[in-house]
């Protein structure tokens, strides 16, 4: 069998030993865990907790290869489950997980030596800047001297605004920062502060984002689905451990092949994975038809797509890193880290 992966050094110990919660990629954490339809299966690989509950919504392929079946024809019995960034990370970095999907912000973890490396994309687009409706702002240039809102400091709605502000001329970081970023634990109170003047903007996940705009309650600055800065590139990965590369790549391209059946379902029966991910409760969905049309435009990619060679991954986890290079949220170039983050699986290996 063909094996194409790489092993980096492990975490120090004391990064390991970080407990601080964070909040991961691609939405809130939620608690509780989900073992797909809680049906028991015979695997080849077993019982495999794959944390990836966090109630979003562009999490789906995970949701979907639970819910039909396709981990269990690739010999896996899923059991998702709830984390927080840190303990993600230190799962990851340990093999106590496989995979994990996450954005950008996994970037700086694996610069310090986080042992995990991108090896597929997930999908494009999921946030957006937003500005009250009846805001005078317009443009990212009216966002000079602004206060703007994100979910955490370093989280990817932090660097994905910090990437387009930088890319018009904003400085975001040093004494001499144009703007000031202010964390709120949850969209909502992120969407409050907009209404009260306490902030000018929000950086913010969808589909709170999208529902904001629909309901007039907001305006949008940035749309990373659609900004030239961003457009037609992957905003989130699937992780993977290089412990469980190394020692067990056979598992890790079953995983991917469950994922990559479940991305051809979404785009083939789209109502359908919506319906099913309202009703197991893996995110709150309050417009099925908006739910719906984020799915289309977060663009997963077909099985047509790959088996023609395209919507490679290399060259956007590149770009991104170059981009925070750039900032000074990487303090390694581009092109002498991409072999560290980025990972080749043999998706065939059995």
């Amino acid at each position: 069998m063909k094996k194409r992966y790489r092993v980096f050094s492990a975490l120090a110990l004391s990064l390991i030993l970080i407990g601080s919660v964070g909040i991961s990629g691609c939405g809130v954490a939620s608690g509780g865990d989900k073992g797909g339809t809680g049906e028991s299966a015979s695997t080849d690989f077993g019982t495999v907790e794959i944390p990836v509950l966090d109630g979003s919504l562009c999490g789906a392929p995970f949701y979907v290869a639970a819910e039909k079946g396709f981990f269990k024809e690739e010999g896996i019995d899923a059991k998702l489950i709830a984390a927080d960034t840190e303990t993600r990370k230190i799962g990851l970095n340990n093999g106590d997980y496989p995979i994990t999907n996450g954005d950008f912000m996994y970037f700086q973890s694996i610069e310090q030596d986080v042992d995990v490396s991108v090896v597929e994309g997930l999908h494009n687009g999921c946030i957006q800047v937003l500005a009250a409706a009846d805001s005078d702002i317009k443009s990212v240039e009216d966002l000079d001297g602004a206060n703007i809102g994100v979910d955490e400091i370093g989280g990817p709605p932090y660097e994905a605004a910090s990437i387009w502000l930088e890319n018009h001329g904003i400085k975001v970081t040093g004494s001499d920062a144009k703007v000031k970023f202010l964390p709120y634990s949850d969209g909502n109170l992120e969407l409050q502060a907009l209404a009260n003047g306490d902030i000018q903007a929000a950086a913010i996940w969808d589909p709170i984002a999208s529902e904001a705009v629909k309901d007039g309650k907001a305006k949008t600055l940035l749309n990373i689905g659609t900004d030239d800065i961003f457009a037609g590139k992957y905003c989130c990965f699937v992780y993977a451990s290089n412990k469980v590369l190394k020692e067990k790549p056979a598992l890790i391209s079953a995983i991917i092949r469950a994922l990559r059946k479940a991305e051809q379902f979404i785009n083939d029966s789209t109502d359908e994975a919506v319906k099913l991910i309202a009703e197991k409760n893996y995110s709150e969905i309050n417009d099925a038809a908006l739910a719906a049309d984020l799915l289309k435009e977060y663009a997963y990619p077909t099985q047509e797509e790959f088996a023609a060679g395209k919507r490679g991954v290399k060259d956007t986890v590149e770009y991104f890193a170059d981009q925070l290079y750039k900032i000074g949220y990487l303090s390694t170039e581009s092109s002498k880290l991409i072999d560290k983050l980025y990972t080749e699986v043999d998706v065939d290996a059995k």
